[in-house]
């Protein structure tokens, strides 16, 4: 027996170890890691990207998560003679990146971005990413995770540079992507424009005020944004609400604040009666709905009255004064005037940036949008319908099926997505100006810039590059060997927070781009909570570093700590605890692998088994079964459940018991057997955990006399 097991286990000197085995044989290639006896040409391939950690910093404990699950069904796929490629990358996530260096250079040096200049300012933001990518791989290779590291892939490198020019070129000249005026959400903080799956919604208590814009106005209306209502243009009632029929297309001229308005009356469906007194002021400039309801009732959009820094812009006794600042203003002056009618408060969803915290300001801008609501040409369908039409035939399913629902609803709603940013990382918008003239794509020929041509000063929404993942980092815009072999892909699994901002996105770009679905199934996990169930945050002092745990506990244990109880969709609780008792399972196997490897020394592999001893393995295979089925529908969590229980409580608990008193009695044959039995039990449940805890097993595996392949990594998948 190998001395090592005359010790106990000790993650921290195995786990480094064998990853740079690994590593080192090559085995994670696709190219060089086929099942004996199966031609590379011949075998079933399994294709899955990794979900590209943004290059902000470290991972945590859902990234981690994320890696359990991936690694153990690539471990899986690869154990049972699949051609299994798993393609590693990170994302450049602009807006966060750039952010972050951004208040460092705040902090540390009291600098803005405009103070550093553009040129200097990406030199600081390459090189904080170039050193966040070292610490996530670091972290990627700590968790065991076995991907194809000569495919590694960046959103900003060179190959995916191309593939975004090429298919924002393609889009623009089939007309789907466009730039016009319309309402974006503006970040004061971030000064630039954000999706609105980067909004992050809180509930506040604000106040509904009640008013009239003047003591002769027929029709009291109700806001919690006063400061807003110097840009009406119009006041909007429900076609069937009596009260103000009357009232219905007359106009009038206010002073409002000081500031002369003139107000037209609309009846409009989307006005709800029983709000506040159901009439609301009409503001384009700065609402979504209202700019909507401008349009259909010809209203002028042009009065903006707020500034990109939240200020106000109109001019009198409120230029220049903060939103915030107005609001009081306007509050005292109709109280002064005998205007203000009611003053309650009420619950309002307050839109905040994700990135940077700041009150989101509905504002018009000249943006870049793709179109989802117009045709492709060829295609016979909108975006929308593109990106409706892969769930709804079933060529994608959904893990779990409810997101299914989530997914088309919120497809059927989808509006515009606008695609400009205005922040310097990134890749920047490819279109040249040259008066009057414009092209997309590529860079005119020559010197452009001695030529006269500009290039647009935005850059690209990160989800534009991230959409097309799957099949840039195959090679496209080439047609790659690779892009033939692996696309679709098979599977994509990641959070189900990133549902619309990256799925969605993929799903609208593949469609559009090959007229294939970027892979086949979604698996979604959902979030890591603490085990009060909070969701795990710096402010709450309960954050857990994967490292870290991996330094305490072992990968292997926060491997299966994260896997087991974690159904797909929904939210998951961790704590030490529960990390510390799966690295008593690893020691546990360790234990049981000593003593079956001490009691079976010279043992005969090819002895026949008794009746009983044939039971045994018979319950192993049934299990072997299950977890088989299992794995295949994603029901990772119970195969790997099936399995801790197996080992501890069937193996362990009952079987080796049972074993003591026959291989220490006299009778030959019964020992020769359960010492067959033994070698084969644990050489068994070997290869179904290593998917779960790999580290582990294959430490084992390398001392055990059945060993079949280098590395248990590539040893077969036990058939019953």
């Amino acid at each position: 027996m190998d001395e090592k097991f005359l010790k106990p286990y000790n993650p921290n000197e195995t786990e480094g170890r064998i990853y740079e085995a690994w590593e080192k044989s090559g085995l994670f290639n696709p190219d060089t890691c086929i099942a004996e006896g199966v031609t590379k040409d011949d075998a079933l391939t399994f294709s899955m990207v990794l979900p590209p950690p943004n290059v902000t910093g470290r991972l945590h404990m859902g990234h981690a998560l994320m890696l359990a699950i991936e690694d153990a069904i690539i471990r899986f796929k690869r154990m049972r003679g699949f051609r299994t490629l798993w393609i590693p990358g990170t994302d450049h996530a602009a807006i966060a990146t750039q952010s972050v260096v951004e208040k460092q250079v705040k902090k540390e040096e009291g600098l803005s971005r405009h103070d550093l200049g553009r040129e200097e300012l990406m030199k600081r933001v390459q090189a904080f990413a170039a050193e966040s990518h070292d610490t996530i791989i670091g972290q990627l290779k700590t968790m065991g995770a076995s991907l194809d590291w000569s495919r590694e892939a960046f959103t900003l490198d060179e190959t995916r540079s191309r593939a975004v020019r090429t298919v924002f070129k393609k889009m623009y000249d089939a007309g789907l992507i466009y730039r016009g005026l319309r309402i974006v959400n503006w970040d004061p903080k971030g000064q630039t424009t954000i999706s609105d799956d980067e909004i992050v919604y809180e509930e506040r208590t604000a106040k509904l005020y009640t008013f009239r814009y003047s003591k002769d106005f027929p029709i009291p209306v109700a806001t919690t944004r006063p400061e807003t209502k110097v840009g009406d243009v119009g006041v909007a009632v429900h076609p069937d609400d009596a009260r103000y029929k009357e009232y219905v297309g007359k106009e009038y001229d206010v002073v409002f604040c000081d500031v002369p308005l003139h107000i037209k009356v609309v009846a409009d469906k989307d006005v709800d009666p029983a709000f506040g007194t159901g009439a609301v002021g009409i503001t384009p400039a700065h609402s979504k709905i209202d700019w909507e309801i401008a349009d259909r009732h010809e209203l002028s959009h042009e009065v903006i009255v707020i500034n990109e820094y939240a200020k106000m812009t109109v001019p009198g006794r409120l230029e220049g004064k903060k939103v915030t600042e107005a609001r009081e203003e306007i509050v005292e002056w109709l109280k002064s005037e005998g205007l203000l009618e009611k003053e309650e408060e009420t619950p309002q969803q307050v839109a905040t940036a994700e990135r940077t915290g700041g009150i989101i300001e509905p504002l018009p801008k000249l943006q870049w949008w793709i179109d989802v609501n117009k045709e492709v040409p060829g295609r016979g369908m909108t975006l929308k319908e593109l990106m409706l039409d892969p769930v709804k035939t079933g060529a994608i399913t959904f893990v779990s099926e409810h997101f299914e629902k989530v997914y088309v609803h919120w497809i059927e709603n989808l509006r515009d997505w606008c695609i400009s940013r205005q922040i310097w990382y990134g890749h920047r918008i490819p279109v040249w100006y040259r008066g009057e003239e414009a092209v997309a794509g590529e860079a005119p020929a020559g010197d452009w810039a001695k030529d006269g041509w500009t290039q647009d000063e935005d850059t690209l929404d990160t989800w534009f590059s991230a959409g097309i993942w799957t099949f840039s980092t195959l090679g496209w815009p080439e047609s790659t060997k690779d892009l033939a072999t692996y696309h679709p892909t098979d599977l994509i699994e990641t959070g189900y927070d990133i549902l619309f901002f990256w799925v969605a996105r993929m799903i609208l770009m593949t469609e559009f781009t090959l007229g294939q679905v970027p892979f086949k199934t979604v698996y979604l996990h959902g979030l890591v909570r603490d085990a009060q169930g909070r969701k795990m945050s710096k402010s709450l002092g309960n954050n857990m570093d994967p490292l870290d745990v991996a330094a305490k506990f072992g990968a292997d244990a926060a491997r299966m700590a994260l896997v087991v109880g974690n159904t797909p969709g929904t939210d998951m609780r961790i704590s030490e605890d529960k990390i510390k008792g799966y690295k008593l399972f690893a020691n546990k196997l360790w234990n049981i692998s000593r003593f079956i490897l001490e009691n079976t020394q010279g043992a005969d592999l090819a002895a026949p088994l008794s009746e009983q001893d044939q039971a045994h393995l018979a319950t192993l295979d049934d299990i072997a079964k299950d977890v088989t089925a299992d794995i295949e529908a994603y029901r990772i969590y119970l195969a790997a459940e099936k399995l801790y229980h197996y080992v501890w409580h069937e193996l362990a608990d009952k079987i080796l018991e049972e074993s003591k008193p026959i291989i220490q009695g006299d009778d030959a044959a019964a020992k020769a057997s359960r010492q067959a039995l033994l070698l084969t039990l644990l050489d068994r449940s070997l290869k179904l955990l290593h998917p779960f805890m790999p580290f582990v097993t294959e430490e084992i595996y390398q001392s055990m006399p059945t060993k079949d392949a280098s590395f248990l990594m590539v040893a077969k998948w036990p058939e019953a």
